[in-house]
């Protein structure tokens, strides 16, 4: 039991840090407004929209897919292209589990090779 509440801690402060990193250099977080998406009570969806002054813009987007056990298996953020009026690709973060642990990888979106590119200096894995 301890260990599922690690596992989860750990998913958690991730997924903290990950949308921390992409909101935190925005002087204008105080206008940030998040709706999420849940089907069957798990967050399947969250939408970042920018308030200026009157307006409600859309920024950010990630969209989150789980296993059977209802564990993260992947993260995946979307900055709003205002010009082409559509979500761009920004990075995938991909959970796997086993027996041992879990490994967290991270994949930066490359728009000239239209893929996701492994950053393996950022894989981590962690035991139980």
């Amino acid at each position: 039991m301890k260990t599922m509440n690690l596992v989860k801690t750990l998913l958690i402060v991730t997924v903290t840090f990950f949308a921390s990193m992409n909101l935190s250099a925005r002087s204008s977080e105080n206008n940030l407004i998040y709706n999420s998406e849940e089907v069957d009570g798990v967050k399947v969806s969250e939408t970042v929209y920018k308030m200026e002054g009157s307006t409600l813009t859309q920024y950010m987007k990630y969209n989150y897919k789980y296993n059977a056990n209802q564990q993260v298996t992947e993260n995946l953020s979307q900055k709003w292209d205002a010009s082409d009026q559509c979500w761009v690709n920004n990075l995938k973060i991909c959970y796997t589990y086993d027996n041992k642990g879990m490994t967290t990888e991270y994949y930066k979106w490359n728009s000239k090779k239209e893929a996701f590119i492994l950053v393996p200096e950022m894989t981590v894995t962690m035991d139980k």
